[in-house]
């Protein structure tokens, strides 16, 4: 059983190594942005970037991963490919767009760049929490049991 884990483990590993590698390569704020798209905090977008995590990427995570991270070609091909050894049969990833939509806002330069991180942070936790909260309306309304996720707003803006 062991080795059996182990190999899963190396397989989630593979394929969290390529999706960090990816996101290395794009420009900062990828990940915030991520985190936002995906209604979640910074914090989990470093354990589901992280090979040394054995948490799997959720398959209904994929499509905005490939949109927000604007995955090449090739590299989502490697990726996919990598992902359906560790969980055959699981891959949901269409290559349709995310639904969601962008809206842009112009913010005051406050004059010190921790200032202005922080209110980034701020803007981007509200988004969370309100994706958070529409989504717990939605699963409410369907009659599903709401998993415990993290916590919005426990996202890190790093200097």
């Amino acid at each position: 059983m062991s080795d059996a884990r182990d190999a899963s483990t190396r397989s989630i590993a593979a394929y969290k190594a390529l999706l960090r590698r990816a996101l290395d390569n794009r420009p900062s704020g990828t990940r915030l942005k991520l985190a936002a798209a995906l209604g979640t905090n910074r914090s989990f977008i470093s354990q589901i970037t992280n090979p040394g995590y054995p948490i799997p990427i959720p398959a209904q995570h994929l499509d905005v991963i490939f949109e927000v991270c604007h995955l090449a070609p090739a590299e989502r091909t490697e990726f996919l490919k990598a992902y359906q050894a560790a969980h055959p049969g699981r891959t949901q990833a269409q290559g349709k767009p995310a639904q969601g939509r962008s809206l842009t806002l112009t913010l005051p330069d406050l004059g010190d760049v921790r200032r202005n991180q922080a209110m980034d942070k701020a803007i981007l936790d509200f988004v969370a929490s309100l994706v958070h909260y529409t989504r717990a309306l939605d699963r409410k309304a369907k009659g599903e049991e709401e998993p415990v996720p993290d916590e919005p707003g426990e996202s890190q803006v790093r200097s």
